[in-house]
């Protein structure tokens, strides 16, 4: 039985309200991760004080999480399918409350790792079937507006989630902050459960006979090579980008992917998707938004620990007023994706976001705090801002059969961007630290190389068709 769900424009009260209710259980799984998210960003200095590791080794933990996050997307996107999306998603919020329970009850550095790796590869899964089952069940004339409105949620939770663990972390310790993303999940799994109604299709478990697995599995070593060839010292010892033996790695399991993909009947990641022009300029201008996004997210604790020696709970405030300008930005932006051309606002929000980085790159040491939330305020305003835009394009005349495939690739290609801005972020900041350089100087490095990589996505941006 198809999981699809008919594209009938809900004209009566009824159709109205299960639309509504279907976007609301959309919003809870995405809640659980989104919060957790931002929590363990404010946590991230006092654990990398705890356990005296140096940041391209902190940048790990959240690279634990956003690896098997990233890689797993086209896999539940392509399962989804065939054997339900709501199913699916529901595997995914059981597996990320066990890595959450893992992560509480972690008493040293390699059971946290493993309870974020066990986070990551439910939350894979969240993502892509949530935009699979918005554009399966709502028209194109209001898809816009309904993916801002479940995008809203990621915000609205930043939005008291750092405060939350500030608090959490100065008085009762790092770990409880995994208290309110096991509670939430919880909640996930019982309101999906009721509220979706595919979750009863049958699957078509004979699917999983001729599935790619051997794409599965040589995209996942890809992967895993690269990154690790990126941020290399925390596991080989070797210097960032020059062990060879994973730079190897890298071409033989690339190499393979793509000879399997083109042999596959039903390959894991559709080449030919990259042929339309609107899905591949989506794609490249979203990963190149969650690199500036995400490396944000990853510095700015660090920095106002480093350069300003604030405590958690100060941290998390200071987040917290970047989230409302993200929240506000992304519910401007949803409206905005239905009515303005693509081209210019994508490339508006990217470009603001450029601002932001370059504003951190010139502001010396010693400003009071009220410059940096300004910062944080400039960055905030334009990260939403394009958001429904880009899914809407990527997604936009992909058949339904295919929703799910297409958002897991555009899905695992966008959190690539948070990936390896991560271990980016970490390795070059590590590196001027390393050598010599004044600590807010370090930092002003990383924010220049975040800048360039958005100035890229801005003129990517500008080349999408109206």
């Amino acid at each position: 039985m198809s999981d699809s769900i008919s594209h009938a424009s809900p004209d009566t009260a009824a159709e109205a309200r299960r639309s509504r209710a279907i976007l609301i259980a959309l919003m809870f799984p995405t809640l659980a991760i989104v919060m957790n998210g931002s929590m363990f960003g404010v946590a991230l200095p006092t654990i990398r004080d705890e356990f005296l590791i140096p940041a391209d080794t902190a940048s790990w933990l959240a690279i634990a999480f956003s690896l098997p996050f990233m890689m797993l997307m086209p896999l539940y996107g392509r399962l989804g399918d065939e054997l339900g999306k709501a199913r699916l998603l529901i595997l995914g919020v059981v597996l990320y409350a066990a890595g959450s329970t893992l992560a509480l009850l972690a008493n040293g550095l390699p059971l946290l790792f493993l309870g974020r790796v066990v986070q990551g590869a439910g939350s894979a899964g969240i993502t892509p079937l949530s935009m699979a089952i918005i554009a399966e069940r709502f028209p194109e004339s209001v898809r816009g507006r309904a993916m801002g409105t479940w995008n809203s949620i990621a915000p609205a939770s930043s939005i008291f989630a750092p405060t939350i663990a500030g608090y959490l972390v100065d008085h009762l310790g790092w770990r409880t902050i995994f208290v309110p993303a096991i509670f939430v999940a919880v909640c996930a799994i019982i309101i999906v459960r009721l509220q979706i109604p595919t979750l009863r299709a049958r699957p078509n478990f004979a699917f999983l006979t001729h599935f790619d697995w051997g794409g599965t599995l040589t995209l996942a070593g890809t992967i895993i090579a690269l990154v690790l060839w990126v941020s290399s010292r925390p596991v080989t010892g070797v210097e960032p980008l020059r062990d060879w033996r994973l730079l190897l790695g890298v071409v033989v399991f690339a190499t393979a992917f793509f000879a399997v993909e083109r042999r596959h009947a039903r390959p894991l990641v559709d080449l030919t998707l990259w042929r339309l022009r609107s899905f591949r300029l989506a794609s490249m201008a979203a990963f190149l938004r969650m690199c500036m996004m995400v490396g944000t997210g990853f510095l700015l604790p660090l920095y106002l620990a480093d350069v300003y020696d604030l405590r958690a709970s100060r941290i998390g405030l200071l987040a917290t007023l970047h989230s409302v300008a993200l929240f506000l930005s992304i519910r401007v932006g949803g409206p905005l994706a239905d009515r303005w051309p693509i081209r210019r606002l994508v490339s508006l929000s990217l470009a603001i976001q450029v601002v932001g980085m370059i504003y951190f790159v010139l502001l010396p040491a010693g400003q009071p705090l009220y410059l940096i939330i300004l910062g944080t305020l400039i960055h905030g305003s334009g990260a939403g801002l394009g958001l429904a835009a880009l899914h809407r394009t990527a997604l936009g005349g992909i058949p339904d059969e295919q929703s799910g495939a297409a958002s897991g690739v555009y899905s695992m290609v966008r959190f690539a961007g948070s990936m390896l801005s991560t271990a980016i972020a970490g390795v070059i900041l590590q590196t001027g630290l390393d050598s010599g350089l004044a600590t807010i100087q370090a930092y002003q490095v990383v924010y220049g190389v975040l800048a360039g990589l958005g100035l890229l996505g801005t003129l990517t941006a500008l080349r999408l068709r109206q």
